[in-house]
C-alpha cells in the first residue's frame, strides 16, 4: 500500500502545494464559484484563499480553522 503524501509546507514545493489544493477543490466535479458546498460562501475565490499555504506561511489545517472558526464540517 502506497504511502499518502505529505501535504505539509516542509515537505512540498509551491507546485505541489497548488496541485494538492486544486485536486482537493475539485473532488465535488463542479464549479466553486457561487457554491456553499463547503461553507465558504462570500470568500470569493477559494484558491485565493490558500494564496498563504502556497507561499509557505501557513498550513491548509491553519487556513481552514480560520475559515469555519475551528469546526470542520463534513
Amino acid at each position: 500500500m502506497k504511502q499518502p503524501q505529505s501535504i505539509l509546507i516542509k515537505d512540498t514545493t509551491r507546485e505541489e502545494r497548488e496541485r494538492i489544493v486544486a485536486r482537493a477543490l475539485s473532488v465535488c466535479g463542479g464549479s466553486c464559484n457561487f457554491c456553499n458546498g463547503c461553507g465558504s460562501l462570500g470568500s470569493g475565490r477559494l484558491e485565493s484563499m490558500y494564496e498563504p499555504y502556497f507561499a509557505g506561511e501557513k498550513e491548509i489545517a491553519e487556513i481552514n480553522m480560520e475559515i469555519h472558526g475551528g469546526i470542520v464540517k463534513g
